[in-house]
């Protein structure tokens, strides 16, 4: 009996009604009874209605004005205006309503829709009709009375209806975020997700701790209405539109809130496609028509000239009278008018001859005093290599890559001038790749994919992780104290004074308040009917969906939001997902974010300390065995710190290149004639010091700039030292060799045959150093500061090195032959040996295997069309490949082999989901306080269809153009939102010492009786200039909450800044760029932001006092990095040509200003540059700044082949023989000239001398046939040879092409077939080339033979000279 009296009391306490009433005029509930005893902690009060069928009540006065406040649509004017719902009910009605409208207000037609449905379910006069109460529950009051109280109930609407109201919502925006409202309305689905029945059901739902009892929304069909309670219909008036006026007056919502609002835009011009011709490759297509154009050229070229050759033949097989010498012997020899003989060619070989005779006393003088050069050169050095005391070594990527002058550092300037530098980003990305997931069936969600990331245990470890570093605390000694993390970390909500838990730490332990115990909180809950166990798991998946949550709809009644009060964004949380399925995520985001403070702030430095300490953290933790994830990480002074390790690494490397190269050259310069000598002839020492010279010149620049205050690189440590080795080796074995081949006159001093050699060589040397000096400075014209200061190193280097070479290298080498001529061991010059020095020089192995081997095959005929038709296409092939080049770096490239960073980015590219963020950046001269200048900013109700954050939203309906993937938060849209009376965001003291100040939504209504502005008829707030003014710092200022979720504290405290006069001078907008993963789409992203931020200035500027000057731009932290890659190849280009010009103009000058000569040179290096571009993209290897700095060097060193005998002036010639008592060959462009024994090479090996009788030369001539066997020396040239005599056996009669006894034994005599040659000394004969060799020294063949002054019949057989190729 006692069971059914308790059974009975609890059925009429909490029971389903089953005697429903349900007619026109008629409430189903009146008045508030209390707090929902059903419900526990909720984020408002929970106010019930008393269960109450009654007819509506007539209402009047201050009921009926506030009815029409809350419930304009329902309003038939005072005294015919009937209600269900008592004064305290519009009370609660409004205050649930300003909690929504405070994110939906910027869509009057939207609020209004939302609002209808609920002053139907409370007010409307019909109430019975539409409502169906399905749960009562007796509650007392506090005056002891107790009613019996509706805690649920049913209420149907028309699906049309239900559709059409969530459509006008849909697209709301919440500016601060950039997300969408309906996302915090829609529980676990999101935005994504939601529709108009889970957004009804999430409204009814009272576990979300906004909605005080249980509404199941039942959505009912057009003409469905089985199942309908009798007397009940589903209210179905017609929603209005987002772009419709509200019947209160109120504009259509905005295009970035309602797409029907937006006008009609064209589409968008897709990317250019690539070059196509004849429906292929355009690029391809060009360069196979020029590959088809250079072949016919140069097929055409060989066909005119043999047919030229043979028509110049048969004409002279036909002339009559040939031309005769003296001696009736037909002359071969062409006869060139002196009227030929220029003047750019007596300069050039006066310029020669000059530079020769100065390098010729300069090195006499430096080999006679070499301790004294030695000891004033390391003075010198030391000098300057003493400013390295002062050296300022770049490592900030920034101050390298980003000119000071460039755009994107004036910005990056402007931007960390005017706001807070991005902060900086600590981050670890963290997964279980080896964990198998499950599937949870959740009681509120359903089934669940779990990834085996997302379990418990892993969580608590992630916890625990977050806690340790946290924890940092180290001495300071920047501050004299013990620091920890809240001294340095970025705290958006409490920037003057944080805690630990202000500090901005994003996790997904976040969505549990790093809470342990909410962790493990676990409760049993029924929904349905059904009774099961909810937890973590549950709490997890309404927070990843609905991240803005104060609180879930689970019974744990937990909040999503961070303890430092700010939401965590399931993209900066967990990553690695597909399609919005969070918990079957593969990574956790742990994001530890830091002050940027400038480098001269003392907590710079504390906060570089930190970030060691968390690094060393992280890397204990991953050597921990009971780690359970695999993972990577990074700080903010990650890149720098790999970039600075590489070059620490790269230190024994440099040490044994070094060693390699000192080896080489100490072996290969020695002549090692003997076993017993070589000891002797070795050169260790001048190998040494060789290298010596390089690192002294590469000191000396380093500390000359130092002391000028030019800061130095990595680059410049890495590769200026490998670049002038390079020259200096090659000038070196220039040198010494030079000197080794050399035998050393009668009479001649030891350094008087250095100075000589050095004469010889010296020139080409000059010229070279010089002209690369010249395209380093010219390099060092780059806007790129790496570039730049790597080529004003580079050029002083070179010219330190050349300097060091005349001086110290030239005293060197003379102490090195003292020792050598009086056979001293090297180092251990005490020591001496028996074995003399042969007098025969030493040529080597490489220059007789080029000699007699290589040259001859090079320059045969069917070789060299071969060669020629090879090079055609391979410069063809490597220009098609030069434009399919890839411009970037990514920045992997740039870490050292096995770098944690490297981990690092391919997690960051795998697993993120969102990209970096875009501020769009306003400067002074807009005035945001007027209307005008307020609606071309913002993107709410009456904004500019096209103003500032429209535009933006445009261009992320097109990502995949644009690169934008979320609009910008707006300070604008959130401010006049935050005006809004229907919130209770902006209010005034009314009561107390704070009256006529503003009012914060958390103080109570009784002290804030008045709102800051009044309703505006058309619903379009906008605030005076005064308002504007007068309010803004409030809104800046004040911190969001639940009751007033637009505050401006931590989302926008720092997007405006202001001067003295209030003026506001910079403003930003932040957004999302899509997720970029390597420097092409980082580049392409700064261009369409770039052309997106000028179009919005164009646009502003048409703005009424709107400056002239004013300016919008985007900034990103990598803008920096990647803007030299919109400029790249073009500064490329800039600095190759310059390069290529001193190029051309020292090889003309080399070439005896030779202009076809330095052309054809100037060619072939292009041609050398191209083919080097396409191998880099045969390879995979970016052209970027390090690309281009190789491109440089390389042009540099292409033209930088100092000479001796084995390089001349002529361009085609190639100087044969040796000197000493060995005759010397000069191979003109149609002759060979030689010189006897006693004329030497002057001006680099490219003339004989001018000390020599006239009587004493000999012509030479081409032989057909084999050289006697008297006759020493056969060169072959071509398909001829050239014979001379020993000097003990003169050249016989004329014809016998053999050699005889003469008076001289010391001349070089060459056989003449069919012609005499000298005997004993008469002047019977003087070859043309020869006597003017003698002279004036003449480079060329025909100018002597012009300069002799010979007759034209001398010269009948000039051609054949030329058939043989020579």
């Amino acid at each position: 009996m006692v069971v059914r009296g308790v059974a009975l009391i609890l059925f009429l306490a909490c029971g389903v009604l089953s005697d429903p009433q349900h007619r026109p005029g008629f409430c189903a509930f009146y008045e508030e009874c209390g707090r929902n005893p059903s419900l526990g902690d909720t984020l408002i009060p929970p106010i019930v209605p008393c269960l109450n069928y009654s007819a509506a009540r007539l209402i009047s006065g201050e009921h009926y004005r506030r009815f029409k406040e809350v419930c304009p649509i329902l309003d038939q004017g005072e005294g015919n205006t009937y209600a269900c719902c008592s004064y305290k009910q519009l009370g609660s009605l409004r205050n649930s309503l300003t909690l929504s409208k405070a994110v939906l207000n910027r869509c009057p037609s939207c609020a209004e829709n939302f609002a209808t449905v609920h002053c139907i379910n409370t007010c409307s006069p019909n109430q019975s009709e539409y409502v169906k109460v399905t749960k009562v529950m007796n509650v007392t009051n506090s005056l002891g009375k107790t009613r019996e109280a509706v805690i649920g109930y049913k209420a149907y609407l028309s699906n049309s209806f239900a559709e059409a109201a969530f459509k006008s919502c849909q697209n709301v925006r919440i500016p601060a975020t950039g997300g969408f409202a309906i996302a915090t309305m829609c529980g676990r689905y999101g935005a994504k997700l939601c529709n108009a029945q889970r957004w009804y059901d999430f409204q009814g739902d009272s576990s979300n701790g906004l909605a005080p009892l249980d509404i199941d929304f039942n959505l009912v069909k057009a003409g469905d209405m089985a199942g309908l309670p009798e007397g009940v219909f589903p209210y179905d008036d017609r929603a209005l539109r987002c772009n419709e006026t509200t019947p209160s007056g109120g504009e259509g919502c905005s295009c970035q809130d309602c797409q029907e609002s937006c006008p009609s835009m064209p589409d968008l011009p897709q990317p250019p496609g690539p070059f196509r011709l004849m429906g292929t490759d355009g690029f391809l297509v060009i360069c196979i028509i020029l590959l088809c154009l250079l072949v016919f050229s140069f097929i055409l070229f060989i066909v005119v000239s043999y047919w030229t050759r043979y028509q110049r033949k048969k004409y002279k097989t036909t002339k009559k009278n040939k031309a005769k010498d003296q001696n009736s012997n037909t002359v071969t020899e062409q006869i060139v008018s002196p009227a030929e003989v220029t003047c750019a060619d007596r300069n050039s070989l006066a310029a020669q001859a000059f530079l020769s005779a100065q390098f010729r006393r300069w090195g006499t003088l430096m080999a006679s005093y070499p301790l004294l050069v030695l000891l004033t050169s390391a003075v010198v050095v030391a000098v300057f290599a003493a400013g390295l005391k002062d050296i300022e070594l770049t490592t900030d990527p920034v101050e390298l890559w980003s000119a000071p002058d460039s755009r994107a550092r004036q910005e990056k300037e402007f931007h960390d001038k005017h706001f807070e530098p991005f902060f900086r980003t600590n981050q670890l990305i963290l997964t279980a790749p080896d964990r198998k997931g499950h599937i949870y069936d959740s009681l509120l969600f359903g089934p669940q994919n779990f990834s085996g990331l997302v379990a418990k245990d892993l969580v608590i470890e992630l916890l625990k992780l977050q806690e340790r570093i946290q924890k940092i605390e180290f001495w300071s000694e920047d501050l004299n104290r013990t620091a920890s993390l809240k001294d340095v970390c970025f705290a958006p909500l409490n920037p003057s004074n944080p805690a630990l838990t202000d500090c901005a730490t994003n996790s997904v332990v976040q969505y549990f308040q790093n809470s342990l115990d909410n962790i493990n909180a676990k409760v049993n809950m029924t929904e349905l009917g059904v009774t099961k166990e909810v937890d973590w798991r549950d709490h997890l998946i309404y927070c990843l969906n609905s991240p803005l949550s104060f609180k879930d709809i689970t019974d744990l009644g937990m909040s999503c939001m961070a303890d430092y009060g700010a939401p965590v964004f399931s993209f900066l949380a967990v990553g690695g997902y597909d399609n919005d399925d969070f918990t079957n995520a593969e990574a956790f985001i742990m994001t530890f974010s830091l002050n940027n403070y400038a480098r001269t702030n003392p907590k710079f430095k504390v906060a570089m300390q930190w970030e060691t300490e968390f690094l060393k953290i992280v890397q204990d933790y991953q050597k921990d065995p009971a780690c359970s994830f695999t993972f990577a990480y990074m700080a903010e002074r990650s890149l720098e710190d790999e970039i600075n390790r590489t070059t620490a690494e790269d230190i024994p490397i440099f040490m044994i290149s070094y060693a390699v190269i000192f080896v080489y050259i100490a072996v290969a310069l020695g002549e090692y004639s003997s076993w017993k000598r070589v000891l002797v002839d070795s050169k260790f020492l001048v190998g040494l010091g060789g290298i010596l010279v390089v690192g002294c010149s590469v000191l000396a620049s380093m500390g000359f700039y130092s002391w000028i205050g030019i800061p130095s690189s990595l680059v410049i440590l890495q590769v200026v030292p490998f670049l002038v080795l390079a020259v200096g080796a090659d000038n070196i074995f220039i040198f010494v060799l030079e000197y080794q081949r050399d035998v050393r006159k009668p009479g001649e001093k030891r350094e008087e045959q250095i100075g000589r050699v050095l004469g010889n060589v010296a020139p080409s040397m000059l010229l070279c150093s010089l002209s690369e000096s010249v395209c380093f400075f010219l390099g060092a014209l780059s806007t790129m500061p790496a570039v730049k200061s790597f080529a004003l190193y580079a050029a002083l280097a070179v010219l330190m090195d050349f300097i060091l070479q005349m001086t110290a290298f030239v005293a060197l080498l003379s102490l090195d032959a003292r020792r050598q001529d009086k056979n001293r061991c090297e180092l251990l010059c005490c020591v001496t040996v028996s074995t003399e020095r042969p007098n025969k020089p030493n040529e080597g192995v490489l220059l007789p295997f080029m000699r007699k081997y290589y040259a001859p095959v090079l320059l045969n005929r069917y070789s060299r069309f071969i060669v020629m038709l090879v090079f055609i296409f391979m410069f063809c092939g490597s220009l098609f490949l030069m434009f399919n080049v890839t411009v970037g770096l990514d920045q992997e490239l740039a870490m050292p082999q096995g770098s944690y960073m490297l981990d690092y980015f391919k997690y960051l590219y795998k697993y993120f989901e969102v990209g970096v963020p875009v501020y769009f950046v306003t400067k002074r001269g807009f005035d945001f306080t007027t209307v005008e200048g307020m609606n071309a900013v913002c993107s709410s109700v009456g904004c500019d269809q096209f103003s500032l954050t429209q535009k933006i939203q445009y261009a992320t309906n097109h990502p995949h153009l644009s690169y934008m993937a979320i609009p910008a938060n707006s300070w604008v849209d959130d401010f006049i939102d935050w005006l809004n009376p229907g919130s209770r965001c902006c209010r005034i003291y009314t009561l107390g010492p704070n009256a006529g100040k503003f009012c914060p939504a958390s103080e109570s209504a009784f002290l804030c009786g008045k709102k800051c502005m009044s309703t505006p008829p058309d619903g379009v707030l906008r605030p005076t200039e005064a308002e504007f003014n007068r309010f803004l710092p409030d809104f800046l200022g004040n911190r969001p909450d639940l009751q007033c979720p637009k505050g401006g504290l931590g989302a926008y405290d720092t997007a405006v800044v202001k001067d003295e006069n209030g003026t506001i001078i910079a403003t930003r907008f932040m957004a999302y760029h899509t997720t970029l993963t390597n420097s092409q789409e980082f580049t392409a992203a700064l261009q369409k932001s770039r052309e997106l931020a000028h179009n919005i200035t164009e646009g502003m500027k048409k703005i009424n006092g709107t400056s002239p000057d004013f300016e919008v731009f985007p900034y990103t932290v990598t803008s920096v990095f990647y803007e030299q890659y919109l400029t790249i190849v073009y500064e490329g280009l800039f600095n190759i040509s310059l390069c290529l010009l001193p190029t051309f103009v020292v090889c003309c000058l080399l070439l005896g200003l030779d202009l076809r000569s330095g052309l054809l040179n100037l060619i072939t290096i292009i041609m050398i540059t191209v083919d080097t571009v396409g191998v880099m993209t045969l390879w995979s290897i970016d052209y970027n700044a390090v690309a281009l700095i190789n491109l440089v060097t390389v042009r540099t060193r292409l033209r930088s082949s100092p000479g001796s005998e084995s390089s001349g002036p002529g361009g085609s010639a190639v100087g044969l023989g040796l000197k000493g008592g060995v005759l010397q060959i000069w191979k003109s462009r149609a002759h060979v000239c030689l010189c006897p024994s006693s004329v030497w090479f002057a001006g680099g090996g490219n003339l004989c001398g001018v000390r020599v009788s006239y009587d004493e030369i000999v012509r030479s001539q081409h032989q057909t046939h084999s050289c006697g066997a008297s006759q020493r020396g056969d060169r072959q040239h071509g398909q001829r040879r050239v014979c001379w005599c020993r000097h003990d056996q003169p050249a016989g009669d004329s014809g016998s092409g053999v050699c005889k006894s003469s008076a001289h034994p010391d001349l070089l005599l060459p056989t003449e077939s069919g012609h005499h040659a000298l005997g004993d000394g008469s002047r019977t004969r003087v070859p043309p080339c020869a006597a003017q060799l003698l002279r004036s020294g003449c480079q060329q063949s025909r100018v002597a033979a012009a300069a002799a002054g010979k007759s034209q019949g001398e010269a009948a057989g000039a051609e054949e000279h030329r058939e043989a190729g020579l």
